[in-house]
């Protein structure tokens, strides 16, 4: 049996931690929430504690990746004729300060084909790994990501990126709801406003781990060597 150090439950709850088992799931790591000109930055975001996080997630990709752990980024966006683009969501979008149709330094902003839609050149997707565009919070949403992870037979899901409080909490709580077992890695995820991001950290472990399991990337790093041998 293998375990990541975790709370408030060791993850994943049977000790089934291996490739066959579990899919790291990267929310959302796109120029738009990192670079500056990006959407975010455009929103008058702090950007330090976003890029903070780039660094523990590369421990984590090189180490699932020689491990043998299967990496699934997501990217949120929409369609360039923002045909998909209910609005309601434009309204929110402007009260945030940046519209989807405005236009930064990286393109319009959140559009599928535009430079801040990609995926940062630090943590990019390598052959083989999965991309699930998005026009939703959830990564469940709207996309193939479920029968991607039937197909393998996954029950385990390990969950960062941004943002902890809406795209990642999102996942994770349909991920819960279709019976997965999950771990977020704090170092590995960021939010707009501290409290939000602390309150989000602390719902994921409330009645006992209702919405999973909580660890960093260091622990995690660490349970991966008994884990590659399953």
């Amino acid at each position: 049996m293998a375990h990541v150090d975790a709370r408030p439950y060791a993850f994943p709850y049977d000790g089934s931690l291996a490739p066959s088992t579990t899919v790291l799931i990267s929310v959302d790591m796109q120029r738009d929430f990192l670079d500056d000109g990006g959407y975010l930055h455009s929103t008058g975001a702090d950007m330090v504690g976003f890029r903070k996080t780039i660094a523990p997630i590369r421990q984590v990709f090189e180490a699932a990746r020689a491990h043998g752990y299967l990496i699934i980024h997501t990217r949120a966006g929409r369609r360039p004729d923002l045909s998909d683009l209910p609005p309601v969501k434009r309204f929110r979008s402007e009260r945030a300060g940046a519209s989807f149709d405005a236009a930064g330094a990286l393109g319009r902003f959140l559009i599928r084909g535009e430079p801040g839609h990609e995926i940062i050149e630090a943590l990019a997707p390598q052959p083989g790994e999965p991309v699930i565009d998005k026009s939703g919070s959830s990564a469940f949403y709207g996309t193939e990501l479920e029968l991607i992870l039937a197909n393998r037979g996954i029950r385990n899901l390990v969950l960062f990126g941004l943002t902890t409080d809406v795209c990642v909490h999102s996942t994770l709580r349909s991920a819960i709801d279709r019976g997965f077992d999950c771990l977020l890695l704090e170092d590995c995820t960021a939010a707009t406003d501290t409290g939000n991001y602390r309150a989000a950290i602390n719902t994921v472990t409330t009645e006992g781990g209702y919405f999973g399991a909580v660890s960093d990337s260091n622990r995690f790093v660490r349970a991966l060597m008994p884990a590659s041998n399953d």
